[in-house]
C-alpha cells in the first residue's frame, strides 16, 4: 500500500462514489449499483466513463441522463467522496 499513514479523507487516494444503474442498464449489468474510486477532481463524465468501460456497456445510449445526489447534473459536475451518481436511460414516450 502507498500513501501517508493514518486514515485518509479520500482526497489523496481518490473519492469513492456509488454509481446507480436503472432499467435496461441495471438489467444489462446484472446489478443496480457499482462502487468505484475515482481520482480527486473527478466529474460526472468520469463516472460515466467507468460505466462505458464495462463489458455490458454496449447498451448505453450515447447521452444518458446523469444525476448526482438525486439532482440532474451536467457532465462537468464535480464529484465528492460519498456521492451517488445515477445513470438514467432515455425514456420513450408516445
Amino acid at each position: 500500500m502507498s500513501g501517508a499513514p493514518g486514515k485518509g479523507s479520500g482526497s489523496e487516494a481518490g473519492i469513492r462514489v456509488c454509481i446507480r444503474l436503472f432499467a435496461t442498464y441495471a438489467e444489462a449489468a446484472g446489478r443496480d449499483a457499482i462502487e468505484v474510486t475515482l481520482p480527486p477532481g473527478a466529474v460526472a463524465a468520469d463516472a460515466l466513463a467507468v460505466v462505458r468501460a464495462q463489458p455490458w456497456a454496449g447498451r448505453l445510449a450515447p447521452s444518458p441522463a446523469v444525476a448526482v445526489n438525486r439532482r440532474y447534473a451536467k457532465a462537468d459536475a464535480e464529484l465528492r467522496d460519498g456521492d451517488e451518481v445515477a445513470i438514467i436511460p432515455p425514456v420513450a414516450g408516445g
